[in-house]
């Protein structure tokens, strides 16, 4: 297990980030779901979404489930290749959605949280292509820290 939090998704720059960062792991229902009576609950790592701009500073806490690191994998290769990308969208808590700007080297972030504050707010910031070797390296991290347990 990981000594501390290990940042995710770290973009940053011009004075604007958007972090979320994994703190730990805890038991609890699949996606969108409540445990029914007798089913057990999954392994899920706990973070949060921290924003901080200039103009708008806040946080929110989000689970982070197996399959969404696989879908933060797929997200990653798709903003690689120079596309757009919805992650964790149609879920319940917070959702990510990035827009590359490939000339100006920049995304624009979009966090929205459509179940508990429901506030969406976007974030400009850079996106060199040395960020995604970074970015690889932090899901690897999050991988090795803390793989899936065994039920």
């Amino acid at each position: 297990m990981a000594d501390g939090p290990i940042d995710l998704i770290r973009l940053e720059g011009a004075g604007n980030s958007v972090v979320l960062r994994i703190t730990g792991r805890v038991r609890e229902a699949g996606p969108g779901a409540e445990p029914a009576a007798g089913e057990a609950a999954s392994d899920v790592l706990a973070g949060e979404i921290l924003v901080d701009t200039p103009f708008v500073r806040g946080s929110i806490g989000i689970s982070v489930f197996p399959e969404d690191l696989q879908q933060w994998q797929e997200a990653l290769d798709a903003l690689d290749a120079g596309q757009d990308i919805a992650w964790r969208e149609g879920v319940r808590g917070p959702e990510m959605f990035i827009e590359r700007d490939v000339d100006e080297e920049r995304a624009h972030v979009t966090i929205k949280d459509s179940s508990m504050s429901l506030t969406t707010v976007t974030v400009t910031v850079p996106l060199l292509d040395t960020w995604f070797d970074d970015a690889y390296q932090r899901l690897d991290l999050t991988w090795e820290a803390w793989p899936p347990a065994d039920d």
